[in-house]
């Protein structure tokens, strides 16, 4: 039974060092409306499974929720306001060395229809 044990404990943690390695400082150079681009900084902490952090963005830093690591992929969602309206921009990544490769889409705002469900594509890169 001890035996057992031993060998189900060292399963788990090659299991938990399969997952991707997503904590740090990862930054990004996204285009906005108009073809502005804007520089968010994520700060991302994985444990196990969990994903927690912060995204900064035009209004400051706000907590990640929903946050998850599936091997090399992770998806979280950023609840902001704007205008009295709440909308929701969910995130969905592919980690791949010491980038991130994600889509993020657009739900809520004005009666539901912030973004329309388009997404858009770009990379974060691991701050050293």
């Amino acid at each position: 039974m001890k035996t057992l044990r031993l060998v189900l404990a060292g399963c788990f943690a090659v299991v938990a060092l399969w997952a991707a390695d997503v904590t740090g400082k990862w930054t990004a150079d996204v285009q906005g409306r108009n073809g502005n681009t804007m520089t968010v900084t994520m700060d991302l902490k994985a444990d196990g499974n969990n994903l927690t952090g912060t995204v900064s963005g035009r209004n400051g830093e706000t907590d990640i929720s929903d946050g998850k690591v599936d091997g090399d992929n992770l998806s979280f969602k950023v609840v902001r306001e704007f205008n009295g309206n709440q909308f929701t921009q969910v995130y969905k990544g592919r980690l791949e060395g010491d980038v991130i490769h994600f889509s993020v889409t657009m739900q809520g705002g004005p009666e539901g229809r912030m973004g329309n469900g388009q997404g858009r594509q770009f990379d974060a890169k691991r701050v050293s």
